[in-house]
């Protein structure tokens, strides 16, 4: 009979949902282009005229086609944009020059040809909490919420977009707290353990189930009498278990007083040029091929991240002038691109972010420009980008060097907010693919304008092809704009012992302590 019951809600469900997918006119809407990734990484080489891609390098340093790792070969082309120098030739010299004529000429050029551009009638996101738990997370008691973002989709009902991410912030904390938002997959802390009193009504009315159910087992429990069924765990013996471990990250942050956001990007936008008919890039085309401008998944995540601040300043709990971004890898990338292009957050921890992210475009070491430019990572970026890995186009050829913006100026724009750029090191899996020589040369021209802009940059000289990279574990932490290459591989929880204290100096937060509830 529950099997029926079960089995008729299931049935009831399926009919609602298809009676609701019935009610859309299909015919009033274009239709949705279902590309693969060759297909949608072709139909815009088709529209750039762009002929012949060259590959992009192995990472197998045995391959005949292996990346370069001889810097006697890493700069083509060494001399960068100047950050300080208008396209007129004009020298930057005072924080107006900077804010009303050479910024806004580094956002057209990263928008144009490197990330894309936000379209103008991007929908309204309509935030809801579906769960509020609270919990204990070490020995620190905090509140989590789970949250959707649920995009409006009117225009084109075709697509459905609910953005993913769970708040947690420290309970024993007075006032608002500062929040560090990270890319990646969401969940609930492990959810807490009832109370004894609690379990033992859980017992008791287990035991009249499963008696009622199968009567013989009122003896097995009579023969059993302190048998429970559920059995509370020892929070303690789980502490004291943990006791040689190190903290995660997480742990780390609420311990400092921080609260965290986790943030999913492919609820946001998938990480596959098949998906760029979909999600909200798609969704704003109306399931329609992107054009050479229109922006990648890079943006897009950045887009979806700065909604999620929309949010936290509803938030009461949340202090919206202390809201970091953080991410590792390709999401390493889209942690700097938020900062660049959202002021209102306010620090960011960049984790082994490679091209595309902190290291020079037109260094050829490592991961290239062509690596990009492929078919299995191109979807990252505006559709222009591919020109720059072009062999044989309308256009002719071009390679990184013919960029006219670079990743010295993309963390440029961060200025003069918060920015530490982490990497590992090859020896631990922060290949040197990475290139974090490269990265640390864009950090090291990015100070001219924390400079400019009255804010401390790593404390040396800007001469980005002079200047050598500390050892591994030295932190340059004096300034708002940082770097420290941990001992670890590729990830950046090694250095949140480093970046939490460093951001709670320099944004002026001290926890002060008070259970709250």
């Amino acid at each position: 009979m529950r099997a029926f019951s079960v089995l008729f809600i299931v049935l009831i469900l399926s009919m609602n949902l298809k009676a609701q997918q019935t009610t859309i006119d299909q015919s009033k809407y274009p239709p949705l282009v279902t590309f693969t990734a060759e297909q949608d990484h072709g139909n815009m080489m088709g529209q750039l005229g762009i002929k012949v891609l060259r590959p992009g390098p192995s990472g197998n340093e045995s391959d005949p086609n292996h990346a370069n790792y001889d810097e006697a070969l890493a700069n083509p082309c060494p001399q960068l944009p100047d950050v300080l120098t208008t396209s007129k030739g004009k020298k930057v010299t005072t924080p107006d020059m900077w804010w009303n004529q050479r910024r806004p000429e580094i956002v057209e050029g990263f928008e144009k040809e490197v990330y894309g551009r936000l379209p103008k009638n991007i929908p309204n996101v309509k935030w809801e909490v579906e769960m509020t738990d609270y919990e204990q997370i070490g020995f620190t008691p905090v509140v989590a919420k789970k949250i959707v973002g649920h995009v409006d989709n009117s225009a084109y009902p075709l697509i459905s977009v609910d953005i993913n991410m769970v708040l947690v912030v420290p309970l024993n904390v007075k006032g608002p707290v500062p929040v560090l938002m990270m890319f990646g997959r969401p969940s609930l802390p492990a959810p807490a353990e009832p109370s004894v009193d609690d379990m033992k009504l859980i017992n008791k009315a287990f035991k009249e189930t499963l008696i009622k159910d199968n009567p013989e087992l009122e003896a097995v429990f009579k023969r059993y009498p302190a048998y429970e069924p559920f059995k509370r765990e020892d929070p303690f013996a789980g502490m004291m278990q943990r006791r040689n471990q190190e903290p995660s990250s997480t742990e780390r942050l609420l311990a400092a007083g921080w609260g965290y956001v986790t943030i999913d990007p492919s609820s946001i936008q998938a990480d596959n040029g098949a998906g760029l008919t979909r999600g909200i890039i798609g969704l704003v085309n109306k399931g329609q091929p992107r054009k050479p401008e229109d922006w990648g998944s890079l943006r897009a995540w950045a887009w979806g991240a700065a909604r999620a601040l929309d949010y936290l300043e509803t938030d009461s709990i949340v202090d919206a002038k202390k809201v970091g971004i953080e991410g590792v890898s390709r999401y390493g990338k889209a942690a700097l691109v938020t900062l660049a292009f959202e002021p209102r957050f306010a620090v960011g921890l960049i984790g082994s972010s490679g091209k595309g992210g902190a290291a020079l475009h037109r260094r050829v070491f490592g991961e290239a420009v062509e690596s990009l430019t492929g078919a299995g990572e191109y979807h990252w970026m505006a559709g222009n980008y591919l020109k720059y890995g072009a062999e044989q186009a309308s256009f002719g050829r071009k390679t990184g060097c013919d960029l006219t913006v670079d990743s010295h100026e993309l963390i440029a724009l961060c200025a003069p907010r918060l920015a530490f750029i982490s990497y590992g090191i090859p020896e631990q899996g922060d290949a040197k693919w990475l290139d974090q020589k490269g990265s640390y040369m864009a950090t090291i021209a990015a100070g001219a304008v924390y400079k400019l802009l009255g804010a401390k940059d790593l404390g040396v000289s800007n001469d980005y092809m002079k200047e050598e990279m500390p050892p591994v574990l030295t932190g340059l932490l004096d300034g708002q704009l940082a770097w420290r290459q941990h001992d670890g591989g590729h990830t950046d929880a090694p250095n949140f012992e480093t970046f939490i204290p460093w951001a709670s100096k320099m944004l002026g937060y001290e926890k002060v302590s008070s259970r709250r509830r």
